[in-house]
């Protein structure tokens, strides 16, 4: 079963925003960033996507 996120459909802040770029710099697979952030795969696929940002896909 997937993990609950309690911060369903919060707005992303700056810092957030920043550590996206930084762990996605860094080769962090979606599911790493995920935990890391406390935020959903799909938030941060969405995100990612919007700023334009490459996420690792580690196979």
């Amino acid at each position: 079963m997937a993990e609950r996120f309690e911060r369903h459909r919060q707005p992303w802040t700056a810092d957030e925003i920043n550590k996206l770029h930084t762990l996605a710099k860094k080769g962090m697979s979606l599911k790493a960033i995920s935990k890391a952030m406390t935020r959903s795969e799909e938030s941060i696929k969405d995100r990612a996507k919007l700023d334009g940002i490459g996420i690792a896909k580690l196979r």
